[in-house]
């Protein structure tokens, strides 16, 4: 199951006191100051994890806090510092701070062993040794340990993926990422079978290899959280080229088109500046002997309206699937 969205609550450890003390021994029975400073408390650190996908620890733990420092004692003795505590993130995670006059973002974890400090531990107190002078040889005071920072999060993960699918629902796309990677999405004849994002590996040419992305089918005012809308249309931000998937039986493939692409711009103006490509989906639906027609008039259509070329495939019969792998391995090797 993706976990996409989660909330938290963290709490660094307090440093520990600083120690009132004096040397007792048996040929100094008045002897000086010698306590100890207290130790540092513990850190809340992010880290960035490749191997996660989804938010899920966060559902069941809401609470985090890290180690107290320990006290100072006799003898000059640092209290131990507290132990740090390291949460999980996967990469593509945006971290926000929540404060009454909204969030503020923190941190974007998007490499693997990234590490951020989400909340720092208090200091430790200074021990009476800090306080001796030559006009106080025997002080009694000591500072306590700073408390250490607490804050209210908010995890959003967005996918990192290298190739966006988009599409109307029920065109193809969770059955053309199955077919070109190892991913198993549900697939079925009806709308919105694909209720979450998943993620394919794409074998290109060359040993390279770039990352698909298949979200739940885009509908019109998906910008304002129609459909399945804001919640999915997040994880495309990232992607570095978009397939915008069509059905070759489409009364209107040009407004198709136009609607999914006015959509993305609708939620952020950067996704209508990406590189994509148009592909038509399910060509084995029509008879194969009008298949050169039907696509000359389609690709007449296109380089009149945009002037962009389009693709044609079958996911069912395997064609031209190979000729639509090398143009989004191309587009994705150079792009920025």
């Amino acid at each position: 199951m993706l976990i996409d969205f989660a909330t938290a609550k963290v709490k660094a450890g307090n440093g520990g006191d600083g120690c009132v003390s004096f040397r007792r021994e048996k040929f100094a029975p008045k002897g000086g100051p010698d306590g100890g400073d207290g130790g540092n408390g513990g850190s809340v650190i992010a880290v960035g994890n490749e191997n996660l996908n989804t938010l899920l620890e966060f559902r069941y733990m809401r609470h985090f806090k890290a180690e107290n420092g320990k006290p100072g004692a006799g003898n000059n003795q640092t209290g131990r510092s507290g132990n740090d505590i390291l949460l999980q993130f996967p990469l593509g995670t945006e971290l926000f701070e929540k404060t009454h006059d909204g969030k503020t973002k923190i941190a974007d974890i998007t490499a693997q062993g990234e590490q951020i400090i989400l909340a720092s531990g208090g200091y430790g107190g200074k021990g009476n040794t800090r306080f001796k002078s030559a006009t106080n040889r025997a002080p009694r005071k000591s500072k306590p340990g700073t408390p250490g920072e607490e804050k209210e999060l908010e995890f959003v993960l967005k996918l990192m993926a290298d190739v966006g699918l988009v599409g109307f629902p029920n065109v193809g796309k969770s059955t053309l990422l199955s077919r070109i990677s190892a991913a198993r999405p549900k697939i079925a004849d009806y709308e919105f079978t694909t209720l979450e994002p998943m993620l394919g590996v794409v074998k290109g040419e060359n040993y390279s290899s770039f990352v698909m992305a298949d979200i739940p089918g885009i509908i019109e005012g998906a910008h304002i959280g129609k459909g399945l809308g804001i919640r999915f249309l997040r994880h495309i931000q990232r992607t570095r080229v978009l397939l915008f998937l069509i059905d070759i039986a489409s009364t209107n493939p040009v407004s198709d088109y136009h609607k999914l692409h006015n959509e993305l711009i609708e939620f952020d103006t950067e996704l209508g500046r990406k590189q994509h490509i148009i592909c038509f989906s399910k060509l084995d639906t029509i008879p194969h002997e009008e298949w050169q027609q039907i696509q000359t008039e389609l690709k007449k259509l296109f380089q009149h309206d945009s002037g962009l070329e389009v693709t044609f495939i079958s996911s069912v019969t395997g064609d031209n699937l190979q000729t639509l792998i090398h143009r989004l391995n191309g587009l994705v090797s150079n792009a920025d």
